[in-house]
């Protein structure tokens, strides 16, 4: 008869998945990291915006970049939150800043992981770290509800554990949130949990582990047009100071907002009415 602990082990590794080779890193600068099965998917084109147009984030852009400089040259560097306001260029800076650091001749990969799967993030980490590559982690829109669990998944990549982060790896994350959460969460957990400032401590405190906090903040008219003016000028689309405000400020107000995204949506329109493939 069978040992019961033996069925055992053998049902567990029937369920448990098996442990995946790495890509060839050589194929691409950008990877997605996808699972059931768990696969990395090589990006042949990254769909990014030239560092250059992105307008009114200079602090953001300098300190993300010489952050990611320090890492791609070997040496120390900090995991990135950048939050704040909705279409500012949060994401676009990242993949910016990518390709900044690729056209300094310097090797580095970006993994781009999704929120849903962090609980995957162990088997992701296990097979960068055996990798000679260097490798950006990205998250882009990373936030948690109430009720959620994911966020202690995500410790393992700003902590690593006993094991510690892979020193190959560094975590970049955007959120429109600067805790991660929303407030009204953070005070609900304030006011009904037995022990209210270690509820809200665990969860708070995780946005604490990233070394650097970057804010992104509503661009105002000037910034906005500037924005508009930039797009035009690096795609050749030819249109008068006068005819840009009046259509750029209409395009705002019937969209109820002003972002970089806003402004790169009317200059699509813009384009595309010019004739103009971008």
């Amino acid at each position: 008869m069978t040992d019961p602990m033996e069925r055992i082990a053998a049902a567990l590794e029937r369920i448990s998945p098996a442990p995946i080779a790495a890509p060839d890193f050589a194929m691409a600068d950008a990877f997605v990291w996808h699972v059931s099965p768990d696969r990395l998917v090589p990006v042949p084109k990254v769909n990014r915006v030239e560092m250059e147009l992105l307008l009114g984030i200079n602090r953001a852009r300098d300190t993300l970049l010489e952050n990611t400089l320090q890492f791609a040259r070997g040496l120390s560097a900090n995991n990135a939150l950048l939050w704040g306001a909705r279409g500012m260029g949060k994401s676009s800076l990242v993949k910016a800043v990518h390709a900044a650091v690729l056209a300094e001749g310097l090797p580095l990969k970006i993994v781009e992981l999704q929120r849903e799967d962090l609980p995957t993030v162990s088997r992701l980490l296990s097979l960068l770290r055996e990798s000679g590559e260097r490798f950006v982690l990205f998250c882009d829109d990373l936030s948690f509800s109430h009720d959620d669990q994911h966020y202690k998944s995500l410790k393992a990549v700003l902590d690593g554990g006993i094991e510690g982060r892979p020193e190959n790896v560094v975590f970049y994350a955007t959120s429109n949130r600067r805790h991660l959460m929303p407030r009204d969460m953070i005070e609900n957990e304030r006011s009904s949990g037995i022990n209210p400032s270690e509820a809200v401590e665990e969860k708070v405190s995780l946005s604490d582990r990233f070394g650097l906090w970057l804010g992104f903040h509503a661009c105002d008219q000037d910034q906005y047009l500037a924005m508009i003016r930039g797009y035009c000028d690096a795609h050749g689309v030819e249109i008068d100071d006068a005819t840009l405000r009046a259509e750029a400020i209409e395009w705002q107000a019937t969209r109820g907002s002003r972002s970089g995204r806003v402004a790169w949506q009317y200059f699509s329109d813009l384009a595309g009415r010019r004739g103009i493939a971008v």
